[in-house]
């Protein structure tokens, strides 16, 4: 069939990745250092992709090319432990902070390095995770603690859950995430509420079944806004 899809030229392509980042289809991976559409059926056309590519190096074209199939997308996604849906909110984007003191004209710079951050959400491997102080934090306890951001976030990666209304238990996905990347540190931020302990638990028991030996910490927030002594 005739229809809509990506089109990359390698030429320009300087082989950053961030196209492959931004395709949530799977679409694209990379080859030999260059950004290759590895299977037509799994563009969607739709061009997630394009302003993800600092060099321009994608386009749209027309041509004969198989149907998209969404099923074969959505399998693929099952057996690599990915959400099984195509929701172009959780694609993995990486933020570059420059200046950790600037202020905006509407208040303090989010200092917020990578999405997504929710622990269902968020991609056992990224680049992100290379050589990352790593953050697991009740939802909560940037709610409660005024200065989360530069306390927590800042120079971290971000994981955020709630064990008491997310399904599930987090310790295999953050298992896998500790164990198939290089995991600096391990920061814990929970709630004192005791339904927090869940994450807690959930995140140090992840540390001992990677079999790593990281530098961790706990920190408790309470219900008023300060770290439990």
């Amino acid at each position: 069939m005739i229809r809509k899809i990506i089109k990359i030229d390698e030429s320009k392509c300087d082989g950053c990745g961030l196209c492959a980042e931004a395709c949530h289809e799977g679409a694209i991976g990379m080859v030999d250092g260059k950004a290759k559409l590895l299977r037509e059926d799994y563009c969607d056309g739709l061009g997630d992709c394009l302003p993800a590519c600092p060099q321009n190096a994608i386009s749209f074209e027309e041509r004969e090319a198989p149907e998209y199939n969404e099923q074969a997308v959505l399998a693929a996604k099952a057996a690599k432990g990915r959400p099984a849906h195509a929701c172009p909110g959780s694609m993995m984007k990486r933020m570059e902070r420059t200046n950790s003191a600037e202020i905006s004209v509407s208040g303090p710079v989010s200092q917020l390095s990578q999405w997504p951050v929710q622990i269902k959400l968020v991609p056992v491997n990224a680049p992100y995770f290379d050589g990352a102080n790593l953050l697991v934090a009740a939802d909560c306890t940037a709610y409660a603690f005024g200065d989360f951001h530069n306390r927590f976030i800042k120079n971290r990666i971000t994981l955020i859950g709630c064990p008491k209304l997310d399904e599930g238990d987090y310790t295999e996905k953050l298992t896998e995430i500790i164990k198939n990347n290089d995991i600096k540190s391990l920061t814990i931020v929970r709630m004192e509420v005791p339904c927090c302990g869940a994450l807690e638990r959930a995140a140090v028991n992840a540390l001992k079944n990677s079999g790593k030996f990281i530098p961790w910490q706990v920190y408790t927030i309470t219900t008023d806004g300060r770290i439990k002594e």
